[in-house]
Order: C-alpha cells, then sequence, then structure tokens
C-alpha cells in the first residue's frame, strides 16, 4: 500500500509539473513576441504585405536612415556623417527624372556617384515595388508648382528647352565662310527663380577672319527670362514663356556684333514621348530697336531619343536632330538641320557634352556648314569634378 502510495504521488506530481511548464510557457510567448510554444508555428516579423503600397515598402526599407517623414536620419541613429536628403525639399526632390531614382534605388548610390551607404535594393525589390516607393518619396514635396524632372529633357544646340534649371553651358561654333573663317565661343549661364523662374546670361567671344588679321572681341551679349506656364506630368507635356533683350556689346565695324539692340518674346514648349523620346520646340520674334533692321521671326524643333548603358543605369546617350526656320518680314525663309549627339560623362550624370553640325538647307552659297560643340554642367547638382567615381 505504501509502495502504490508513493508511485501515484509521483505521478501526480510528474502532471501538475508538466501542466505548469506548459502553462507558463505560453503565458511567457504571449508577452514576449517570438517565442515559440511547444506545438506552435514559429513567430516572424510583419513583411511588407502583398499587396503592397509605395508607404509600405518605404516603412520597410527605408525608414532607418531616410526617417519617417523623409528629412533624414540623425548621425546617432544611422552611425555615419554622410549628410542625408532631405525628401521635402521640393528644390532636391524634383529635379531629377525617375528614371535616376530608380537607377539609385536598383543599383544602389555608387551607380550615380553617390555614397556608399545608400544600399541596392535590386534583387529585393522588383521594377514595380521601385516604381511605387519612388511615387511615394517624390510625395514628401507637397508644393506641386515645382516640375518633375521627367519633363527636363536633353539639351539641344539651337531649340531652347522649357525646363528651368541652374547650369552654365561653354559653346565652341566654327564656320569657314567663302575666304574667311569665323570662329564663337560662348558662356551661357543660367539660374533657376524659385519652382519655375529661370535667369540667363550669354556672353559670347568671336574671332572672324576675312583675309587678314583676325577681329576678335566681345560680342553681343544677351540676358532673358523664362518662366514655366504649364507642366503636366500625366500629359508629358511642359511650356515656358520668356523674353531676350541682345544687348549691342559687340563692335560691328570689325563684324563682332549687330549695333543694336534686339527684343525677342520667345514661347518653349517639350513633349515626351514612349521609349525616352522626346520633341522640343522654340519659337520667336525679334524686334531690332534700328528702324533699318528688318524684323523676323524664327521656329526652332527637335527629336531625340535616349539610350541607356549598363543594362540601363549607366550612361546616356541622346542623337538629337533639329530643324531650323528663320524669315525675315518680307523675306525669304531659310532652312537649316542640325544632326548631333549629347553624351553624359558624369556618373551622376550632371555634366554632360555634345556634338553636331549645323548644315544650311538652302542659300547654301552665302552659308557655310557650322560644327557645334557644347559641355553643360548641371553645376546645382554638385562641383564640376563631384560624381564622376
Amino acid at each position: 500500500m505504501t509502495v502504490q502510495f508513493t508511485w501515484r504521488r509521483l505521478v501526480w506530481v510528474a502532471t501538475a509539473l508538466h501542466v505548469t511548464t506548459v502553462i507558463t510557457a505560453a503565458l511567457h510567448a504571449a508577452a514576449v513576441p517570438g517565442v515559440q510554444t511547444p506545438g506552435s508555428r514559429p513567430q516572424v516579423p510583419p513583411a511588407i504585405p502583398v499587396t503592397r503600397t509605395g508607404e509600405d515598402i518605404f516603412r520597410a526599407t527605408c525608414i532607418t536612415c531616410h526617417h519617417i517623414d523623409g528629412t533624414g536620419s540623425p548621425r546617432a541613429v544611422v552611425g555615419f556623417d554622410v549628410p542625408l536628403p532631405d525628401f521635402t525639399d521640393c528644390a532636391f526632390a524634383t529635379a531629377e527624372s525617375d528614371a535616376d531614382w530608380h537607377s539609385v534605388v536598383h543599383e544602389g548610390g555608387r551607380i550615380r556617384g553617390l555614397d556608399r551607404h545608400m544600399p541596392a535594393f535590386g534583387d529585393a525589390l522588383s521594377k514595380a515595388d521601385i516604381a511605387k516607393v519612388v511615387t511615394y518619396i517624390r510625395s514628401f514635396c507637397t508644393n506641386k508648382s515645382w516640375p518633375q524632372g521627367d519633363l527636363n529633357f536633353p539639351r539641344p544646340f539651337f531649340t531652347e528647352k522649357a525646363f528651368p534649371e541652374s547650369e552654365t553651358v561653354f559653346t565652341t561654333k566654327s564656320a569657314r565662310p567663302e575666304g574667311g573663317r569665323e570662329i564663337e565661343q560662348a558662356v551661357e549661364y543660367e539660374r533657376r527663380i524659385g519652382p519655375r523662374g529661370q535667369i540667363v546670361a550669354e556672353i559670347p567671344v568671336a574671332f572672324v577672319r576675312e583675309g587678314e588679321p583676325w577681329m576678335r572681341g566681345l560680342a553681343d551679349v544677351e540676358v532673358g527670362y523664362k518662366h514655366t506656364l504649364l507642366a503636366n506630368l500625366r500629359t508629358g507635356t511642359i511650356v515656358s514663356g520668356g523674353a531676350i533683350v541682345t544687348l549691342p556689346t559687340g563692335d560691328e565695324t570689325k563684324g563682332l556684333g549687330g549695333g543694336t539692340f534686339v527684343y525677342e518674346p520667345v514661347v518653349y514648349a517639350g513633349q515626351r514621348l514612349p521609349g525616352m523620346s522626346f520633341i522640343q520646340g522654340q519659337a520667336g520674334l525679334e524686334f531690332p530697336q534700328a528702324s533699318d533692321d528688318e524684323r523676323s521671326a524664327y521656329v526652332n524643333m527637335a527629336v531625340g531619343k535616349s539610350f541607356a548603358a549598363d543594362r540601363g543605369f549607366g550612361r546616356l546617350w541622346t542623337p538629337i536632330f533639329e530643324v531650323l526656320w528663320a524669315r525675315p518680314f518680307g523675306g525669304e525663309s531659310t532652312w537649316d538641320v542640325v544632326p548631333g549627339i549629347q553624351v553624359s560623362l558624369s556618373k551622376i550624370q550632371h555634366v554632360r557634352a555634345a556634338v553636331g553640325l549645323r548644315m544650311p538647307v538652302n542659300q547654301r552659297a552665302e552659308r557655310p556648314n557650322e560644327f557645334v560643340f557644347y559641355l553643360l554642367w548641371d553645376w546645382a547638382d554638385g562641383g564640376f569634378l563631384q560624381f564622376w567615381k
């Protein structure tokens, strides 16, 4: 009897201990996420929803560095000193195209010469996911007056863009008229004013030779203002209006200038086309101040298509073809065509070069071919020597 009683007590105690252990483990698991109970399925941190939004992706992958409000986390959180961008700053958040944002998210910061701390998400996120999160990041800029960089098409040679920019363009033109030589080198300075305005000044230096010797000096300086009137990202359309004043700073007697003020109202337009293609146009009237000079009208049109190397993330090549028409009031029209190509040089694509040839279609005896080259520096993106590695 004593032995039987003892075994019964041991069985009862063991059963009670087992039940207590199970209950304790269950209570502990309920209080501490991630702890498994006997026979339960493992618990994992919540994943990005299958039907995910750009905000879901941003919260899951970006907020550690970029903060939940897009302003950038402090050094104490990220652990490095590199300044993080402020996505609420519209001047920064709208300047580049979606393609540039996609490249950085997909390939990491180094694809655009940026800091290595920006990781690549190409293996973790699909193209659709990247498009969603870029769209969400764009929403941190709440001022919709700023045109988005997708409407900033590559720069032609003679057709000015409708998109307002902060950049400097160094241009060289060279022609060989009969019995002479003409070379013009110009610096064009453009500065953005607010969301939609831009001021511009072009300072040319001309070298003219008709026989001997060379005539050289300052040519006619141009100053102007441009303002964006329409920027519709959905339709891919941008339209701007402006005015240009040509100052008679060149010496007319040496063939370095026109000798009079010229006032020029201008309209600019750009249209995005499928497959990284675009068409741009510029139309204006020229009103010389001197009454004996003829007034004239002109229209410039440019069409181009960009090709990106390195699986669509690398250097950008853009063939451009322009058609130029001009006609003095009561005079004969002149037509020119300008084939050329632009290429990005720096990784962030803020330095670009282009080469082309202006070829007259009519009046060829009086108007020779003209070689054109420019080097463009978008200094708002950084120093000339930055972002090359």
